[in-house]
């Protein structure tokens, strides 16, 4: 191990004996809420199915048992339909959460989270587009979701053009991100202004504002990946997360190449966050929200907010969207608006809380 590389290791004050049991619980205890919640979010909905029977139909898929005949329109409920969607809402949780905990560090910014980039704001041009031209009509129900990517590509480039002139400092991340996000936003706007179908104009909003609706288990397998790979490079690089948020000369005399890791990360929290937002939209709040929420909890040091926080953020969505399918059904709500709902007087708690400092600063 280089000199730099322990100087990095050693950039959080060694933790107290308690401190790793109760993380280590905390995780344990969230493992068993996430398991629990999955099941109740499979059988909860317009049309209830019984626990005990979701817990067979998925044994049944599982172990390749037979369903009797009279069962199938359930069991399709609770295995095409409503067990990808769990599944997806856990999976876009918990790549937010750790996007957010990333994002926030390298930018150095308590307001920061996976859309604070701009790549949300163009993912929105490509969906729009599908939703109002029928753009990409050829590739089916895989339209929409491929446009948000390839346009939330085109929206990471230009930042990364944009903002690197002078270097990528948080700064120059933040402003960038931003003003591109509102051309990006007013394009997808005029598209949804000058759509002559009402009906496309409305999906698009819902979109705009987070959905889970339609997705089907082509969908589960690559956001998956994404968010299992690039939550597994965020832990690898938990000690110069806690660097750079010490400010960028401390992170210097610490031994880490600053420019170089921020371009790094930069990379995959927006590749992240190009990925999730294709396959779910925009849904706000969580990427803020659960990252103050942990480091409440379990302190600042990323090594242990990196632990918890994909956890967290897997079982909060998973019950938003269980919430999304009941509140108004047999209609759904945008995922957004529920957790806009919640994370406004979350923020407000926050902030009576004295002994927290957003940020861990």
């Amino acid at each position: 191990m280089t000199e730099s590389a322990t100087e990095v290791e050693t950039t959080a004050p060694p933790p107290t004996p308690r401190r790793p049991r109760s993380t280590a619980a905390l995780c344990l205890v969230l493992v068993v809420v996430l398991a629990g919640s999955v099941v109740c979010g499979v059988a909860l909905g317009p049309v209830s199915v019984p626990f005990g029977d979701v817990l067979r139909y998925l044994r049944a898929a599982a172990t390749g048992g037979v369903v009797e005949a009279a069962e199938a329109g359930p069991y399709r409920i609770v295995w095409d339909i409503r067990l990808p969607r769990v599944l997806l809402a856990a999976v876009v949780g918990a790549g937010l959460s750790a996007v957010g905990v990333a994002i926030q560090a390298v930018v150095r910014n308590a307001l920061a989270d996976p859309y604070v980039l701009g790549i949300s704001s163009g993912a929105s041009v490509g969906a729009t587009a599908v939703a109002t031209t029928g753009l990409f009509a050829s590739l089916g129900v895989y339209a929409l979701s491929t446009a948000a990517f390839l346009s939330a590509l085109v929206a990471m480039v230009l930042v990364y053009l944009v903002a690197g002139r002078g270097g990528l400092t948080p700064l120059r991340l933040v402003l960038t991100g931003t003003a591109l996000a509102h051309g990006f936003s007013a394009v997808a706007m005029l598209l949804v202004f000058q759509s002559p179908r009402g009906e496309a104009a409305r999906a698009a909003m819902f979109w705009l504002l987070g959905s889970l609706g339609g997705v089907t288990w082509a969908s589960v397998p690559v956001a998956a990946a994404v968010v299992v790979a690039g939550t597994a490079y965020l832990v690898g690089r938990a000690g110069h997360l806690n660097a750079l948020s010490l400010g960028d000369e401390t992170a210097t005399t610490l031994g880490v190449d600053v420019a170089r890791t921020r371009r790094a990360l930069f990379a995959v929290t927006a590749a992240m966050t190009g990925v999730l937002v294709a396959v779910s939209g925009a849904v706000g709040f969580v990427g803020l929200m659960l990252p103050h929420l942990v480091r409440l909890t379990v302190g600042a040091d990323h090594r242990r907010v990196l632990a918890v926080a994909p956890l967290a953020g897997a079982c909060f969505l998973i019950w938003v969207d269980v919430a999304a399918r009941l509140l108004a059904a047999p209609e759904e709500l945008p995922l957004g608006v529920i957790t806009a709902a919640l994370g406004v007087p979350c923020f407000v708690f926050l902030m009576g809380c004295r002994g927290y400092v957003f940020g861990g600063r």
